[in-house]
């Protein structure tokens, strides 16, 4: 199935070549840049993470959302070995290519491990960072996460996954679902993305491993924090944990809320995120 089917469901965005990788994003509005990084799972992509608050965003800043290197409809190369370092270079690439110099950089869960360490290989491109849901410290292995390793490609199973997520599971519908199974089908794109991320077995596997507080401590940039109080996938301890070992952070936490902050929450987020980085200056 080529890329035009699937973007019956996804519709792909502009292209740019980065880090030999053909990579797909999404560039709406005027403004500061806003760089918004997605989270990891099956049939993840920028669009699925980004597409219902971008309008929000994009009324007063430059909202640029890639598809990070082999997710999405950004290239998967066989070859490639992925880890924080090549997509960091990934991602300062696409910036290159748009000739943005610097950026605020919003990533949910996945993306804002991705944002913290560019703020700490690149702290002259990173204007600020807002982390929603991130990964810091440490904590059990949630249902959440684990689920996605063990995936089998179907839309019952896609919207059990999602479920998972939010706090109101409600909020899952029926496009989402097939969106996200949409990409998780194409063939190969299972396997691709047990490439992308480790096993949760093993040793290690009842417990997830975020940004210490050595690294953390490293992020020069102005942070906002912003954490369902209900995040079943990422619990609030990891961005409290972040909290307080970003020397430059402020945090927000959305009560009755999970770990899609944008999807669940997007006017309150929008504001939270306008406020933030419309006072960077």
């Amino acid at each position: 199935m080529s890329v035009t089917e699937y973007s019956r469901e996804v519709p792909s965005g502009l292209t740019v070549h980065a880090a030999g990788h053909r990579t797909n994003y999404y560039d709406n509005g005027e403004g500061p840049p806003l760089v918004l990084l997605h989270g990891s799972g099956p049939g993840v992509s920028a669009y699925s993470n980004w597409h219902s608050v971008t309008p929000l965003l994009a009324s007063n800043f430059r909202t640029i959302a890639p598809d990070i290197a082999g997710y999405g409809l950004t290239e998967f190369r066989a070859d490639g070995h992925y880890d924080i370092k090549l997509w960091a270079a990934h991602l300062l690439a696409v910036l290159d290519a748009l000739e943005v110099d610097r950026a605020v950089l919003v990533g949910n869960s996945f993306g804002g491990a991705l944002a913290i360490a560019t703020a700490v290989f690149a702290p002259e491109r990173v204007a600020g960072l807002v982390l929603l849901g991130t990964p810091a410290g440490e904590f059990p292995m949630t249902p959440g996460l684990r689920s996605g390793w063990y995936y089998e490609p179907s839309p019952e199973n896609m919207r059990a996954i999602l479920r998972e997520f939010p706090f109101d599971p409600g909020i899952v519908t029926d496009e989402m679902v097939a969106a996200r199974y949409a990409l998780s089908a194409r063939p190969g794109a299972q396997e691709a993305f047990r490439r992308l991320v480790p096993e949760p077995s093993g040793a290690d596997g009842g417990t997830v491993r975020g940004a210490g507080a050595g690294f953390l401590a490293k992020v020069a940039a102005p942070a906002l924090i912003v954490h369902g109080r209900e995040d079943r996938v990422v619990p609030l301890e990891a961005g409290l944990f972040a909290g307080r070992h970003i020397p430059g952070a402020d945090m927000h936490v959305f009560g009755r809320c999970g770990h899609w902050v944008q999807l669940e929450r997007p006017e309150a987020f929008a504001r939270q995120v306008a406020l933030f980085a419309g006072g960077l200056g």
